[in-house]
């Protein structure tokens, strides 16, 4: 699911009510518009998000809101007429997100018995996090154990003798990050992953150490995929690969 995703034909939209059971979209701005003039979305229906990866209110996106709904064109409506047309639910009261949660799985009377798909793709990319987050930190394991006195005594002689500590330092930074939810990391982290496998995979390669290549390898992949995929299966897959790859590595203590 992608919300203001660049395309050649520019950004697509998934929309959704408070009481509905699955999206609607992807749309163009274009045709957002057009559901708004035939009033088939307002500032009040929810769009996602994929920066914050969150449901978000059209009207609390200025700029989208603008858009959708140009000034010249409200101004077109007499106050008396637009009065008419507004439905009852427009002057309501701002949900609740756990009101937007219980819709969306189903708990409330209109929504009973039916799920979001949507709702899972969430709860798969925070645990994709989490996942990464534990693959960063198992990394800075693997770079900095084999330094770990000097990094205790702080020897900076020692320190400069072992590069490949700083880069422990910063997966540890990304890891530590990665669990408080800072997700706008995530193509430095994809950029990591693929420095990482380079790099140090021919660092690898030279010693002739191919299992280690393959540890690597296993560790970076699931790394990059953590950050990408919203499935549950091929998530636990990626994972599983990130984790157990790094864990080897670990254990091997090879730099």
């Amino acid at each position: 699911m992608s919300s203001g995703a660049s395309t050649p034909s520019g950004p697509e939209y998934f929309v959704r009510g408070i009481n509905d059971a699955e999206a609607r979209g992807p749309f163009k701005l274009e045709q957002l518009t057009s559901l708004a003039e035939a009033g088939q979305v307002t500032p009040e229906t929810f769009y996602y998000d994929t920066t914050t990866e969150q449901w978000l209110a059209l009207g609390s996106n200025a700029e989208l809101k603008a858009q959708v709904w140009p000034e010249k064109k409200r101004l077109s409506f007499k106050e008396n007429a637009y009065a008419a047309e507004k439905k009852p639910g427009d002057g309501a009261t701002a949900i609740t997100v756990q009101q937007f949660l219980d819709a969306a799985e189903g708990k409330t009377a209109d929504t009973k018995g039916k799920n979001d798909g949507s709702l899972a793709m969430m709860k798969a990319a925070m645990w994709g996090t989490r996942g990464a987050a534990l693959i960063m930190l198992l990394s800075a394991v693997v770079l900095m154990l084999p330094s770990v006195d000097a990094v205790i005594a702080m020897d900076l002689d020692k320190l400069l003798e072992k590069p490949l500590i700083l880069l422990g330092v910063v997966d540890l930074v990304l890891g530590v990050l990665l669990l408080l939810g800072v997700i706008s990391l995530y193509p430095f982290v994809r950029f990591r992953a693929v420095f990482g496998l380079g790099f140090l995979g021919f660092i690898l390669w030279s010693q002739g150490d191919y299992t280690a290549c393959l540890a690597l390898a296993a560790g970076s992949a699931g790394l990059y995929f953590s950050t990408i995929l919203v499935s549950y299966v091929p998530l636990a897959v990626a994972l599983l690969a990130g984790i157990g790859g790094m864990a080897a590595l670990a254990s091997l203590s090879l730099f």
